[in-house]
């Protein structure tokens, strides 16, 4: 069949004219996409399944005196990015550690490099009483005067950084009553979350930033009637949402009854036994998330509660161990990791999971102290039982942490981890 000239042309004009539209539609999805990242506020990632939270120390060192590298953080964070965490949770901006902001940095990179690379930052901002971590007895009705300085850098790094940072929390596990070098009244807290959201009612916070305080249950009401104050009320009120800890862990050995076998199930395989109080383990956090929630509702406060910190340590010489409670080893931690997460993800719950990585400054006189070691992965690059499944996934591939490929534990031999497995001390505390 002929074609004339101008059949050509026409023919020729439409292909380019398909080539253009198909090329500005792929442009547009792009454009489109990266918008709605840049759109992601806190109301939209909390809760979403879809962007699971974790706490990050990139510490590697047994002193924070030595700061990771913006080289080592975005190691970390593809590593992070690759277990499909898209929240990190850091704890102060202290200006002699500048962990929270070379973090910031590093994602920041990370998202020039790959546009699409995605990870948002709860930033802590540490709060102290008056003598806090001084040979002075602390004054728990007086605030440290470093507390003002601290709130100032957040609130710098908030507006430098607001297409990542979406919460800043006021404080760590400030109000609970056992943190008695440091605890501080609810109304110290109050004061700097006032004056957070005062900040963003004048503009000069992003308006979409989340405002809480991350501490104990008990200190969400959640326990101890004495934690029931007209100043816990109104910071109930005046957060964005409450980030309540839950650590069912350390109660095996604080509050062990749940911890311990029942007579009726001492007949059950060793596997079984251990399954059995991990559930007990799970329900226990389940309960302390209810005692909140209860004491929020009895108040008519209407407000999301995230997890802001839970964990399960693999290694203890103390109160954890084989001389303890028995609580601490690979399998119990895989067991709580992977149930804490299918609870929470099918509630529409955030839980910024404890933690990423090992870090050993926490108990650097004690290389097996349980503090050091509630990492998912351990110091050697190896990925401990909860994260054996992603191994085996090659959600890892090609990344390394300190030169070293991701690999399992125990070379991947269930049967030699669950040696180290034992049953719960029945009998303790003596």
């Amino acid at each position: 069949m002929q074609h004339t000239n101008q059949d050509r042309k026409a023919y020729i004009f439409m292909i380019a004219f398909s080539v253009l539209v198909f090329c500005f539609a792929c442009t547009n999805k792009k454009n489109v996409e990266i918008s709605q990242k840049r759109a992601m506020t806190a109301a939209t990632i909390l809760g979403n399944p879809k962007y699971l939270a974790i706490s990050y120390g990139g510490y590697r060192e047994t002193s924070r005196a030595i700061q990771p590298t913006i080289v080592e953080l975005k190691e970390d964070l593809k590593i992070l990015s690759a277990m499909g965490i898209k929240i990190i949770r850091t704890y102060n901006v202290q200006p002699t550690l500048p962990h929270a902001s070379n973090v910031l940095k590093a994602i920041r990179e990370l998202k020039r490099e790959d546009p699409n690379f995605e990870m948002y930052v709860m930033l802590g901002a540490w709060i102290d009483c008056l003598n806090a971590w001084t040979e002075t007895l602390p004054d728990h009705n007086f605030e440290s005067p470093q507390n003002a300085g601290e709130i100032d850098r957040a609130v710098a790094l908030a507006k430098e950084y607001p297409e990542i940072v979406k919460v800043i929390a006021v404080g760590n596990e400030a109000m609970v009553k056992w943190a008695a070098s440091y605890y501080v009244q609810p109304a110290v807290i109050l004061k700097w979350v006032t004056h957070l959201q005062d900040l963003k009612k004048k503009g000069q916070l992003p308006k979409d930033l989340w405002i809480t305080s991350s501490d104990d249950f008990s200190s969400w009401g959640g326990g101890d009637p004495s934690y029931h104050t007209e100043d816990l009320e109104k910071l109930m009120k005046a957060v964005d949402y409450v980030s309540m800890h839950t650590y069912p862990y350390h109660n095996t050995h604080y509050n062990p009854e749940f911890w311990k076998t029942p007579n009726h199930l001492k007949n059950l395989s060793d596997k079984e036994q251990i399954n059995a109080a991990m559930s007990r383990a799970l329900n226990f956090a389940k309960n302390q998330y209810k005692g909140v929630a209860n004491y929020m509702k009895s108040l008519g406060i209407q407000k999301p509660i995230h997890i802001g910190e839970t964990g399960w340590a693999s290694t203890s010489n103390g109160h954890y161990g084989p001389n303890g409670s028995r609580a601490t080893d690979e399998y119990k931690q895989g067991v709580f990791y992977a149930s804490i997460r299918k609870w929470t993800n099918s509630e529409g719950i955030s839980c910024f999971y404890f933690e990423a990585f090992d870090e050993q400054w926490k108990d650097a006189n004690n290389a097996k102290g349980s503090e050091n070691h509630f990492g998912l992965i351990n110091l050697k690059g190896e990925a401990k039982y909860p994260l054996w499944n992603l191994v085996d996934q090659h959600v890892f591939k090609g990344l390394t942490r300190n030169g070293k490929p991701i690999t399992k534990t125990f070379q991947g031999d269930l049967k030699t981890l669950m040696e180290t497995s034992l049953l719960p001390n029945t009998a303790y505390p003596r």
